[in-house]
């Protein structure tokens, strides 16, 4: 008996992955895992970053298609559901949403002097994006019964974080999404819903906000187990997209090595120490 496919726990399945851009995504990372585990995917992001970026050479290189689409329109959500399923021969098992921008923080504007203009982009990019992609997903019926629906937030939907700015709104606003469309599907078609809050990884995306990767440092030394990696979010995505985890939905699950529930530790104490003698003797 030839057991090569048992060992890929998404042999068969079929899945779409929004918001590949370069090699350093982490939709990339996440892509290429479920390709090695067996799935077959469909890539997608706007015609834009596909321009800009490497989408299409990514997908080609793993012999997967590519498909634009702007997650925040409805008419490209329909095309991109329908041809997948075509492409893929069947309905869809499983989708990553890693959608995210601001152009408040791209212009370094702060909290209390907000673009609103920018702030609804925020808002409809980053988080209505998601309830009109799962919208679209259930009125036209692609989605597999225990299908799996992924997308990527961060703690900063929960706490004051100084310079993540109106992103922080957006994650709240996504989490929020996660639990209500959750419930929805989760009730009629065994469909699960999930939130994977990361550690800041250095993404393109990423260094908008954290341009000198401080906090990229200080993230790393809070938390128990370091920062989580892209390669580390694709393995708990492999796993939320297997039917190991068919029971867990409306979710934020937590991969960032521990940062979440960490106050204090004893390289930042002294850190502190050393700051604060470094500033005594002066």
């Amino acid at each position: 008996m030839d057991t090569t496919e048992s060992k890929h726990i998404l042999a068969g399945k079929r899945g779409i992955i929004f918001g590949v851009f370069n090699e350093k995504s982490l939709a990339w990372a996440v892509a290429k895992h479920c390709v090695d585990e067996g799935a077959n995917i469909v890539i997608t992001n706007t015609k834009a970053a596909a321009k800009l970026g490497s989408s299409e050479k990514l997908a080609s290189s793993v012999n997967m298609p590519f498909i634009p689409c702007d997650a925040t329109n409805e008419d490209d959500l329909e095309h991109l559901l329908l041809e997948s399923q075509k492409l893929l021969g069947g309905q869809i098992d499983f989708i990553l949403h890693s959608v995210a921008q601001s152009l408040n923080l791209r212009r370094r504007k702060s909290y209390d002097n907000l673009c609103y203009s920018y702030f609804q982009k925020t808002l409809d990019i980053s988080a209505l994006s998601f309830h009109k992609l799962l919208q679209t997903a259930h009125r036209l019926n692609v989605l597999k019964r225990g299908a799996s629906v992924l997308t990527i937030t961060y703690i900063a939907s929960e706490r004051s974080m100084a310079g993540y700015n109106d992103m922080s709104d957006a994650k709240a606003l996504l989490e929020s999404i996660v639990r209500n469309f959750g419930r929805i599907l989760g009730e009629q078609k065994q469909i699960r819903v999930n939130a994977i809050s990361q550690s800041p990884v250095p993404t393109k995306a990423g260094s908008h906000w954290n341009e000198e990767s401080y906090f990229f440092s200080y993230s790393n030394q809070l938390a128990p187990l370091g920062n989580a990696t892209a390669d580390d979010l694709a393995d708990v995505c492999v796993m939320m997209f297997s039917d190991y985890t068919k029971r867990v939905t409306m979710q934020t699950i937590y991969n960032d090595g521990g940062f979440s529930n960490t106050l204090l530790t004893p390289s930042l104490i002294n850190s502190f120490r050393k700051s604060i003698d470094t500033e005594d003797t002066k």
